[in-house]
């Protein structure tokens, strides 16, 4: 069947509709004030720095002009794939984040469903307050508790970690965790769950109150207990929340937290504690190695890019409307 074309406007149609935008526009003008400070932070910060992108095929280094760097194609490329700590970096920022989605991303979710639940207002407040908490303290003052916790004796007599000696009590053995290859991951796990879990109900909440609550009623009319309300009503009215998290996490699948996992690291978890975060801020920052450590840049957004278009084409054949 052939599509139906629209009929040309003519010119004073055209006229007045380019009246009536602007009037919407002049009428509408303190809500697109609004939007100018977000508009501004993208440009200045996200759009003007991508020339950036372009040391990535130069061999540029501090104190020469950014121009005057001679171009070396995808160089920094094929050395960064051909370099053998590249599955090593790839393993471990792997390893990490999928841990972090598939032990951490539920849990915001669960939370938010246990919290909805709670019928008395202040009580729920109060430990709504009480789980966002963690999520204005400073990685770095976590870090610190987390190593009065996990420290190991010393040889010049301290005692170790609060943690380490209940470990030892029960188990008879001792755990470094902050020295162990295989332990680090699940430290830095711990501490995203304790950190993020309760601010990331804050969307998932914000979902549940837009649920109608007549459809609550006209379940108890026809006999639903509570768990039935959850699993019939709750929790698909969030579902479109959920996808869309999961699609914005896909595009995050690179990023493991530089701060976190700098504080964290150390000479003895490196070879699994090392993700592309580090590495990028090794290379870069402290060898000045800025060409190189830009193509790592690059990589990982082309991942993101990649994977975040994945899971939203696998969302829509999944029936879901997906980010875009």
């Amino acid at each position: 069947m052939a599509k139906v074309q629209k009929a040309a406007l003519s010119p004073e149609e055209k006229a007045a509709a380019k009246t009536k935008k602007w009037m919407q526009i002049k009428r509408d003008k303190w809500m697109y004030l609004l939007l100018l400070p977000g508009f501004l932070y993208f440009i200045i910060f996200k759009i003007v720095p991508m020339w950036g992108v372009l040391i990535a095929f130069k061999d540029y280094y501090a104190g020469i002009p950014f121009m005057s760097a001679p171009w070396i194609g995808f160089s920094n490329f094929t050395d960064f794939f051909g370099d053998s700590s590249f599955i090593q970096l790839l393993r471990n920022t792997l390893i990490i984040s999928f841990m972090n989605l598939i032990f951490y991303f539920p849990l915001p979710i669960v939370l938010a469903l246990l919290l909805n639940e709670i019928k008395v207002q202040w009580y729920k407040k109060a430990l709504q307050t009480l789980v966002y908490v963690p999520h204005f303290v400073s990685m770095v003052v976590i870090a610190s508790i987390t190593f009065m916790l996990l420290k190991v004796p010393s040889m010049e007599g301290f005692s170790g970690g609060g943690l380490y000696e209940i470990i030892k009590s029960i188990t008879g053995k001792e755990l470094n965790a902050l020295g162990s290859p295989t332990a680090i991951y699940w430290v830095l796990l711990i501490q995203v769950i304790w950190k993020e879990t309760g601010w990331g109900t804050i969307i998932f909440l914000a979902a549940l109150a837009g649920v109608d609550v007549e459809q609550y009623e006209a379940a108890i009319v026809d006999g639903a207990n509570r768990f039935q309300q959850l699993i019939y009503i709750t929790f698909p009215a969030i579902l479109g929340t959920v996808v869309t998290m999961f699609i914005l996490r896909m595009g995050s699948v690179l990023d493991t937290g530089f701060e976190q996992i700098i504080l964290m690291q150390n000479e003895l978890n490196r070879t699994t504690s090392e993700t592309f975060d580090t590495y990028v801020y090794q290379v870069g920052r402290l060898q000045g190695n800025y060409g190189y450590s830009t193509a790592v840049g690059l990589f990982k957004s082309v991942i993101s890019i990649i994977c975040i278009q994945t899971a939203n084409r696998l969302a829509k054949k999944a029936g879901q409307d997906g980010l875009f």
